[in-house]
């Protein structure tokens, strides 16, 4: 009972705290998947079934809640924008994920699964990958433990290096969207750096996310072995994404259809918005309390060496790009 009422206070403080202090905004993000990987790893997760079955829907809640507080044409400028840079970033990422995991010996669909995991969108690609390749349940935990543990260091890092290099809020937006793998963890490090990058981050994400079609597509028919002669195919989207684009959509052009409701709709839209971000603090505290000590054992080193190697060259492709001037980055 005591681990259970002190695990819901901390989940109760993540949400609002950050509403009473400003200052926090800063370090919640961060400090929520943190505190989530500490208690779930000394404590153990009193509500683990329950926080496994709910983390997936709530992320996609809150990125649908943050579209309410984002006009669609600057989404899709953004995304559009990023689109050559996304395209880049998947082929070197796969490429160089196959190519270490035959150096490393891991075995092969362990190694497509962290790479196309560090190219796309975290476990959201994992889990969309592993039925093609067949892959196991023990590959799939290494791959998605690895990249989880990358995107827990991401939200503490990129932030600061950010700072550091003195990238504008459009820069590092796209900075976060490109470097970083899960869109929980671009959205909570970019929300640390200020609104702007928010915005930009989560869209050029969003854009980055929708890659997962033609990447499960070329394993179908590259990669995967054939089951008797065939090969099959399932078209999946991740349902956050088209959510999004119809938030947005919707306090876009519901003023001009319904003159008079400007006002309304703005205050309607940023409401959600801003209680979408606080609970996205909240759903990293539950992502990271999801990280127990039995996953961590059945990390092995290979797979966490390519996932750690894969992540600093592309992340260091990216952020000399920006500081350098290589990436046009527009709002």
């Amino acid at each position: 009972m005591l681990r259970k009422a002190v695990f819901l206070v901390l989940a109760t403080a993540f949400f609002v705290i950050p509403q009473i202090f400003p200052a926090a905004r800063n370090w919640a993000p961060g400090l929520a998947v943190l505190a989530g990987i500490v208690f779930s790893v000394s404590c153990g997760n009193p509500f683990r079934e329950k926080t496994g079955r709910i983390t997936s829907p709530m992320l996609g809640a809150t990125i649908v809640g943050m579209g309410f507080g984002m006009n669609l044409m600057e989404v899709l400028r953004a995304g559009g924008n990023g689109f050559l840079y996304t395209l880049i970033g998947i082929v070197l990422g796969i490429g160089l994920g196959a190519l270490l995991g035959r150096l490393l010996k891991i075995p092969r669909n362990a190694a497509y699964l962290v790479g196309v995991g560090t190219s796309i969108c975290g476990g959201s690609a994992i889990a969309a990958a592993a039925p093609v390749l067949k892959a196991k349940p023990h590959e799939i935990a290494m791959a998605s433990a690895t990249v989880f543990a990358l995107n827990a260091v991401a939200l503490w890092v990129f932030p600061a290096l950010g700072h550091w290099l003195d990238f504008s809020q459009v820069e590092f937006g796209y900075f976060a969207a490109l470097g970083i793998h899960d869109t929980s963890s671009v959205v909570g490090a970019s929300m640390a750096y200020g609104e702007e990058a928010l915005q930009v981050g989560t869209t050029v994400k969003l854009a980055r996310a929708l890659w997962i079609v033609p990447v499960t597509l070329f394993l179908t028919w590259f990669v995967a072995a054939p089951e008797e002669g065939k090969r099959n195919f399932k078209l999946k989207v991740p349902w956050f994404i088209p959510g999004f684009i119809a938030a947005a959509a919707l306090v876009t052009w519901l003023p001009q259809i319904l003159p008079g409701t400007a006002d309304a709709v703005s205050m309607v839209g940023g409401g959600l918005k801003n209680i979408s971000k606080y609970l996205m603090i909240v759903t990293l505290f539950l992502i990271g309390a999801n990280l127990s000590r039995e996953k961590l054992r059945e990390l092995g080193m290979r797979p966490v060496l390519q996932g750690i190697i894969l992540w600093l060259v592309l992340a260091t492709v990216w952020c000399c790009s920006i500081h350098f001037g290589w990436i046009n980055c527009v709002r």
